[in-house]
């Protein structure tokens, strides 16, 4: 089944329409007063309706369903205008991409606090800001005064040498990585969510990778040129597989993954990648130990590399993957967006 790829310049023609919006800065905390908040809805998202109920009648709360991107940004532009404190995104990883994305033209370096309710087929972010996954709108309230922050840079994905806002989001990947969204979205078809499909289609590479010829999709990787910014340099790569291949490639700034997966090294900062330059099987039957935190030094000889950057160039010749959905190939800046605070339990 083909996926629907986007395309950056569909996000950037609706960011820009932001910019003709009069905005205002937006207001400290007012003591004694109720938090303003602004909800944006995905009336698509799983589990979501209940969430709709729970809005009406609260007259601090701004309710908005937008249908479209182009619909985001005004109805944040009305948020900001309104001088929310509060943003709250319930949805999944998508929505919260989305939203993220179109708001930087209206909100800046200036954003309110934000919280998700993570009401979408997959819930990462949520995972990372460890908040229930039952938490609703009046816990969410309560936790902008009483509750934790949380503070997290989101990846920045434009192509190179454009001038257009980037697009914002927190797991990337490219490869396998992406065989492995597209078999998850089958999974949501049968009614595997969250966790579940991640763990089940993670299964299922692991066994066509291990036991599959060269020529079988999940083994045969994609073209891929991965260097740091903003030396150019390239990202280390062994001498296993086709040179110009990698397997797989995974990118993220959150801290902590579904099912407590760790797969990427300890003590990393800012983006954090995995890199696999070849299926090789000694690796893959080390996939559990792996995933639970061992990563001996050999794993970096036999093409497996863990490693931190500010930023990295990519440029590759088949779509990839930014939390859920497919975008295009080419080359691409991959660096840190804005700094936003969320709220958690």
């Amino acid at each position: 089944m083909e996926r629907t790829i986007y395309q950056f310049e569909d996000f950037a023609r609706s960011a820009g329409n932001s910019a003709r919006a009069p905005l205002r800065l937006q207001p400290a905390s007012r003591s004694g007063q109720a938090v303003r908040v602004g909800v944006i809805l995905n009336r698509r998202s799983h589990q979501n309706l209940a969430e709709t109920r729970e809005c009406e009648g609260r007259s601090n709360v701004t309710v908005a369903c937008p249908d479209t991107r182009h619909d985001i940004v005004h109805e944040l532009a009305r948020f900001a205008e309104r001088g929310i404190d509060l943003l709250v995104i319930s949805g999944g990883d998508g929505t919260v991409r989305d939203v993220l994305t179109m708001g930087q033209s209206v909100f800046g370096n200036n954003w309110p606090k934000i919280a998700v309710l993570p009401k979408g087929k997959t819930n990462a972010l949520n995972v990372d800001l460890g908040s229930p996954e039952d938490w609703t709108l009046s816990q969410a309230i309560a936790a902008y005064t009483n509750g934790r922050t949380v503070r997290r840079r989101p990846l920045a994905v434009q192509p190179i040498d454009s001038k257009d806002p980037p697009v914002l989001g927190f797991i990337m990947g490219a490869g396998a990585f992406s065989l492995g969204v597209d078999a998850g979205q089958d999974a949501h078809k049968i009614g595997f969510f969250n966790s579940l499909a991640v763990g089940m289609t993670s299964a299922w590479g692991v066994l066509q990778a291990l036991f599959g010829s060269d020529g079988n999709q999940w083994r045969r990787g994609t073209r891929l040129k991965l260097a740091y910014l903003p030396s150019g340099r390239e990202i280390e790569r062994s001498d296993f597989g086709d040179a110009l291949r990698r397997h797989l490639m995974l990118a993220s700034t959150l801290q902590t993954m579904p099912l407590d997966i760790k797969l990427f090294g300890k003590g990393q900062n800012g983006i954090r990648l995995a890199v696999l330059d070849h299926p090789r099987r000694r690796v893959l039957f080390s996939v559990p130990a792996i995933l639970a935190g061992w990563h001996p030094r050999w794993l970096k000889t036999q093409g497996l590399h863990h490693v931190a950057a500010e930023g990295f160039t990519m440029t590759l010749d088949t779509p990839f993957v930014l939390d859920g959905e497919h975008f295009a190939p080419g080359s691409y800046r991959i660096e840190q967006g804005p700094e936003l605070t969320f709220v958690a339990e």
